[in-house]
């Protein structure tokens, strides 16, 4: 059996169209796994095919239903783990409970940590993430962790719209992704503007005032690793309309959209919303103006260069 024909990808039932993609990327099928629940709401899982030691990858962004992904993956892992394969690698395009990823204040969990804990104890010898909600995230798991960006793929997309750059203005959602909006400003040109947002309650923002560059008769793209409730990204849009703004665009990698996000997002002033597929959009959240981008050939990518030991930071030079 030659390297090549060592690796394999497996996936949940979270997200099986990227997992396919991932895999066809690859010019592989995915491998045969049986998964199933018992009436009492137990998970099962049964490897289908010879994996001793083989090198697998499994797919499964720990989405909505957080709880219920994270398990059926943990059944995976050991159900791999016992079955001998060689290294069993956590394919991770979203990262559930990323979040609590810190004490702010006294008697909480630090849940981030809790699932990589978890997560290595069923079995995972290496994480593989992408756009993790922050990076020293990487630092909570005890195995490696390679994390990449769907940056690049964005961008490609908003090259493709060809805005002039003297229209085109970079928008970052709060004070809290400037960062991330530098990195696709340096990447695409044009300027940059930050909203400054203001919490009004515990459970309330205010997008207040905007800091930077003008927005007069300009094109806003705005860049976040998320969308969940789309408070921030529609308070966002509405104050790049309000200074003046021509047109605006939302780009996630992450399409959350829960609670009362599809109706917000609906009535928005934002011309199309840009996300990824790390995390699979159900019918009911398909809106005309959604545009979805495909991470499988990145994801597939980085699997070929984990696999052969070769360099993943490559991928974003």
């Amino acid at each position: 059996m030659n390297q090549k024909n060592m690796l394999k990808v497996f996936s949940g039932r979270a997200n099986v169209p990227l997992a396919e993609k991932i895999a066809q990327c690859l010019g592989d099928s995915l491998g045969k796994i049986t998964l199933q629940n018992f009436p009492d709401g137990e998970f099962w899982a049964r490897i289908d095919e010879d994996v001793r030691g083989r090198d697998v990858y499994v797919v499964q962004p720990t989405c909505p239903p957080v709880n219920d992904n994270i398990m059926e993956l943990l059944v995976i892992l050991d159900s791999l783990k016992r079955a001998s394969a060689a290294r069993i690698t956590a394919v991770l395009p979203y990262y559930g409970y990323a979040r609590q990823d810190r004490k702010d204040v006294g008697r909480v969990p630090i849940t981030a940590k809790l699932v990589a804990n978890i997560l290595t104890s069923a079995g995972a010898n290496r994480a593989l993430a992408l756009d993790l909600h922050a990076a020293q995230i990487q630092g909570f798991f005890d195995i490696p962790v390679d994390h990449l960006h769907a940056a690049p793929v964005i961008n490609d997309y908003i090259r493709s719209l060809n805005i002039p750059s003297s229209e085109f203005v970079v928008l970052s959602p709060d004070e809290g992704s400037i960062k991330r909006a530098l990195v696709h400003q340096k990447k695409l040109g044009g300027s940059i503007a930050i909203v400054d947002k203001r919490r009004a309650s515990a459970t309330e923002t205010k997008q207040a005032n905007l800091i930077g560059s003008p927005l007069q008769g300009k094109v806003a793209v705005i860049f976040d690793d998320m969308i969940s409730t789309a408070g921030s990204v529609v308070g966002a849009a509405r104050t790049a309309r309000e200074n003046g703004a021509r047109e605006v665009y939302a780009c996630a990698t992450h399409a959350v959209l829960c609670g009362d996000a599809i109706n917000k997002l609906r009535d928005a002033p934002i011309k199309q919303i840009v996300v990824t597929d790390s995390i699979p959009l159900t019918p009911e959240k398909h809106l005309p103006r959604i545009k979805v981008l495909s991470v499988a050939p990145l994801l597939a990518d980085a699997i070929k260069r984990i696999h052969f030991n070769e360099s993943v930071s490559r991928l974003f030079e």
